[in-house]
């Protein structure tokens, strides 16, 4: 149902229409688990870097690995992404999911790796070989071995999450009653995850 508002929160530092979505009841084990599984349900997010001159540039990304809450990828070391990360390590990967709504913004530091790095062949398939084709050169073909192949892993700092807690129809209903009675829709949980609770959930990731 959605949340009523009071005077006195109206008149609270923190804006209750704001403050009402954050889930403050549900354990840090139990969420780091949610934001496991929410994830590695969406194996596609965008990737963005800090350009000089130009400012927030992202570009979609196939996830290759999730390791606790960090993320591994493969690209093309000659892709621009990498002169932006050398500039500026600092990024954000945002996954969303549009049959629920559910969404991922993890933002952290990326940490480069030349195609010596041995994870680059556990990670590589047929499927990433697509995006960097064969030169014909006996070198340049897309392979595991493949000079080109490179390793970009974020290290997250800080994660926020929403996730669904009604189906599309509750959707709906949730926000028309919300609007109609002047009331904050009530229709998902807001997470946030500090560097303290992602230390625990790498050791979770760990331990399991």
């Amino acid at each position: 149902m959605p949340d009523k508002l009071t005077s006195q929160e109206v008149n609270s530092k923190t804006d209750p229409s704001v403050a009402k979505q954050y889930d403050t009841e549900t354990s840090t084990e139990q969420q780091i688990k949610d934001l496991f599984k929410t994830i590695d349900a969406n194996k596609v997010g965008m990737l963005s870097t800090y350009r000089k001159g130009t400012g927030p540039v992202g570009r979609s990304m196939a996830l290759a690995k999730r390791s606790g809450p960090d993320l591994l990828f493969l690209a093309n070391a000659h892709s621009r992404k990498f002169s932006d990360l050398k500039e500026a390590p600092e990024c954000q990967v945002t996954f969303q999911d549009t049959k629920t709504q559910d969404w991922i913004s993890v933002s952290g530091t990326c940490v480069t790796s030349s195609n010596s790095d041995p994870r680059i062949k556990d990670l590589w398939s047929r499927g990433a070989a697509a995006w960097f084709g064969d030169l014909g050169d006996g070198k340049h073909d897309g392979s595991a071995s493949d000079p080109r192949m490179s390793l970009i892993e974020v290290k997250a700092k800080y994660v926020v999450y929403w996730l669904h807690q009604v189906g599309a129809l509750g959707f709906v209903k949730e926000v028309g009653m919300a609007a109609v009675k002047g009331e904050v829709a009530n229709t998902g949980v807001l997470r946030e995850l500090g560097e303290k609770e992602l230390e625990m959930a790498r050791q979770m990731d760990t331990s399991s």
